[in-house]
């Protein structure tokens, strides 16, 4: 039997979530006519099941032509009609208030039922467009969908001009983020160019204006009044912004946050932070380890609500806020100390930005098993950490950037970095399994829906390294900053080109692009590391050096565990140290060998574990079932190359 034919048996049993399941799986697997898949859709809706579903396929028959009448009769029942109060009076509550704004120069608001587009609320989150010209509807749109997919910040020398914003989270980025004019001490208003009239009132259905218009921060031109652009304010409205001094930032103002998240370790995080250092319209400092700063900012605040703050300069940023929040803390400590504000463009025309790369010692990614789907939850207790934690909620705009480095390199480093600090007798490290945490770190990929990835971007560090003119200006777009001459070279506060760390390579130095660290892997941990790891090297266009494209089976995965001598040798090194010292200490340590033995077995028993589910290809998901996906790749200007691409 057909999936349609079981949905319906069973539905003629009343098993109606079974009989749910059963069309739903009917619409998304089965070539159907379209009088089965109104059936379906039809079911699905009047049975209380996903209403989403059977929305779209009413929406994809109307589209085509089939079952017009019969589809927007409950499109209009279910969606329109209910929400039709509400849309008419948010459109007149907007054309109020634009009527009366000063900067708006046009007030022919059309009537309601001649606006060119309908809106039906699909979800909670947005709508679908109706074109009664057209006779269709155009594709989902969510008006507060928290992305900057334009480049507003380009030039800061001239008032800010952006063409077409239809987007209410777009809109509240440039009112939050332009200062105001008696604030920089010149004009500085947010000019809004829209092309078409009709167009711009047929989203005032949707859109909350009158809070963005009363600092009256936004001048409104449509059509070709943008030819006044920019307005001599004070021959026109007779206001002289110059004679305002330039008021100092304050924490509130700050409500960007760039973070520059750790994929892993040595993966050239230190170089990126080193490009950022310095910009103008950045707070920036390199790498600090989370619990740190957090603690620091629990520590402050507790401090300040009893009024026992030490630091009179934070005091005096959060003197003027009601209640500060752990983000606005965070904010007044970065703006106090001059290493990590001091060479801020104090005329700015818009706020500074956070750029924030919290650490941890290390990532610790999970794997777990939904039996019987054919799925892996991918899970990093540190990662919860940053979601729950106050100071990134307190950001109402997150840009999102994760340096990435060929798998085995960045594992080689990991490797060199632990076996530097084998023996050390204040804090004596035991190596761990790096090639299983390397292979289970999938990081790269995203869940659209998490807030803190949903405006995201992998950047490659060796484009950085080798590429910068062609990957910089990219990646200032994308973080929507402009492109200054402080990403051209690197520093921190020790000053130009410093060695983040003894024996790495300073500034544009390439030798960390090629440098293989042979004597820290060996080829069978890393062609383990390529085929297990080959999506992140389809999508970063990384060539395989070390897995040669034959056939991969169990036997072929136990051949390389067998051969992980290198790592199992600094593994076996780094508890001989800790036995060594323990024995310096008068401590009895028996069974040495055999404890090291059964150690290793049991690394290469989960190694093979770990192997086995990821041969079956499983699509990896949240912890909420929702399916994750690679983050973007961001690809240099092509133009700009000055040295061929890395593979």
């Amino acid at each position: 039997m057909q999936p349609i034919e079981i949905a319906r048996r069973l539905a003629e049993l009343g098993q109606k979530e079974d009989a749910q399941r059963a069309y739903k799986l009917a619409i998304e697997k089965e070539p159907l006519s379209p009088l089965e898949r109104f059936e379906a859709a039809s079911y699905l809706f009047f049975s209380q099941g996903d209403y989403r579903v059977a929305y779209t396929v009413f929406v994809q028959l109307y589209n085509e032509g089939q079952l017009q009448a019969e589809a927007m009769d409950l499109i209009l029942q279910a969606f329109y009609q209910p929400n039709e109060e509400e849309l008419r009076r948010r459109y007149a509550d907007n054309c109020a208030a634009l009527a009366a704004y000063p900067y708006c120069f046009r007030k022919d608001f059309p009537d309601f039922d001649d606006l060119p587009l309908r809106f039906f609320p699909f979800d909670d989150d947005g709508y679908l467009p109706f074109d009664p010209a057209e006779n269709r509807f155009g594709d989902y749109v969510d008006f507060n969908d928290p992305v900057i997919d334009r480049y507003f910040f380009k030039d800061l020398e001239n008032p800010i001009l952006a063409q077409d914003v239809y987007s209410q989270y777009q809109l509240e980025y440039l009112n939050d983020t332009v200062r105001r004019s008696e604030w920089v001490g010149r004009e500085n208003h947010i000019y809004l160019h829209y092309t078409d009239w009709g167009q711009l009132c047929a989203r005032l259905q949707c859109l909350e204006l009158a809070p963005l218009l009363r600092e009256e921060k936004l001048v409104f031109f449509i059509g070709d009044e943008v030819g006044q652009y920019p307005i001599d304010f004070k021959a026109r409205f007779g206001v002289d912004y110059s004679r305002y001094p330039v008021k100092p930032v304050n924490a509130r103002e700050v409500n960007r946050l760039i973070w520059h998240t750790q994929l892993a370790a040595h993966n050239g995080g230190d170089f990126f932070n080193e490009i950022f250092y310095g910009h103008p319209n950045l707070m920036s400092y390199e790498s600090v380890m989370f619990d740190s700063i957090a603690g620091e900012v629990a520590a402050a605040r507790e401090q300040y609500y009893k009024h026992t703050l030490s630091n009179m300069a934070i005091h005096q940023h959060l003197a003027g806020i009601k209640r500060p929040t752990d983000k606005d803390i965070l904010v007044a400590h970065f703006l106090t100390q001059p290493e990590m504000s001091g060479w801020l463009d104090r005329n700015a025309r818009i706020a500074p930005a956070l750029f924030f790369q919290p650490h941890f010692h290390s990532l610790h990614y999970k794997l777990d098993v939904a039996e019987g789907e054919g799925a892996c939850a991918s899970f990093a207790p540190e990662y919860e950490e940053i979601k729950k934690s106050p100071i990134f909620k307190g950001f109402k705009y997150i840009k999102t950037f994760t340096p990435i480095r060929r798998p085995t390199t960045s594992y080689a480093a990991t490797v060199r970095f632990m076996a530097d600090q084998i023996g050390n007798p204040d804090k004596p490290l035991r190596v761990p399994d790096a090639v299983t945490e390397r292979v289970l770190n999938r990081s790269y990929l995203r869940n659209p829906d998490d807030r803190l990835y949903r405006d995201s971007a992998l950047v490659r560090f060796e484009d950085g390294k080798l590429n910068p003119r062609a990957t910089f200006p990219v990646l200032a777009e994308f973080l929507d900053i402009p492109y200054t001459e402080s990403m051209t070279y690197c520093s921190s506060r020790l000053g130009l080109n410093p060695e983040s760390l003894a024996g790495n390579a300073r500034g544009f130095d390439p030798a960390t692009v090629y440098r293989t660290y042979d004597e820290y892997a060996n080829d069978d941990e890393r062609a383990f590391l390529e085929y297990l790891m080959r999506d992140i090297y389809q999508a970063c266009g990384y060539d395989f050096h070390y897995y040669r494209g034959e056939p991969v089976d169990e036997a072929w995965v136990e051949d390389r565990i067998a051969h992980f001598t290198t790592l199992n040798g600094w593994i076996t090194r780094s508890w001989e140290e800790i036995y060594r010292a323990r024995r310096a200490k008068g401590e009895r340590v028996e069974n040495e060998e055999e404890k090291l033995r059964r150690h290793i077995e049991a690394l290469d028993e989960n190694r093979l574990r770990i192997a086995r589910l990821l041969l079956k290809n499983p699509r990896f998901v949240s912890y909420q079932g929702q399916p994750l996906r690679m983050i973007p790749v961001l690809r240099p200007d092509p133009a700009l190359l000055e040295q061929p691409l890395y593979h």
